[in-house]
């Protein structure tokens, strides 16, 4: 089973109004997808994002942005540069994929040369 994490890839301090209490202190975080698992290490096209508020903890949803906050957003947004979409295997996979070849290459020589005979 593939392991999610994502990765932070731009984090903004924003001096907006929060719309929960109408300080100016907020982050907005954009993330992206990575999996991991046993056989590859897969980063995703996806990306996500987050807004909020340092002094009220409390996150800002699309519902309650203002427009201030939209063109933020938006700003932000052109700037995030993610990581390319791609699958890296690991070392495990190409064992896997490996062994089995060099087995039967061994073999196919053994019995071309005789050493081996059924």
């Amino acid at each position: 089973m593939a392991k999610e994490k994502l990765v932070v890839i731009k984090e903004a301090d924003i001096t907006n109004n929060c719309p929960e209490c109408f300080n100016q202190d907020m982050k907005i975080t954009f993330y992206q997808k990575h999996l991991f698992g046993r056989l590859y290490h897969k980063i995703t096209a996806k990306v996500t994002h987050q807004i909020k508020c340092n002094t009220c903890e409390s996150i800002i949803y699309p519902v309650n942005w203002t427009e201030d906050i939209e063109r933020i957003f938006e700003y932000y947004q052109k700037m995030v540069n993610p990581e390319k979409a791609s699958t890296k295997f690991t070392v495990l996979f190409y064992i896997l994929i490996l062994t089995p070849i060099v087995i039967a290459a061994v073999l196919y020589y053994l019995f071309q040369s005789d050493i081996i005979s059924f």
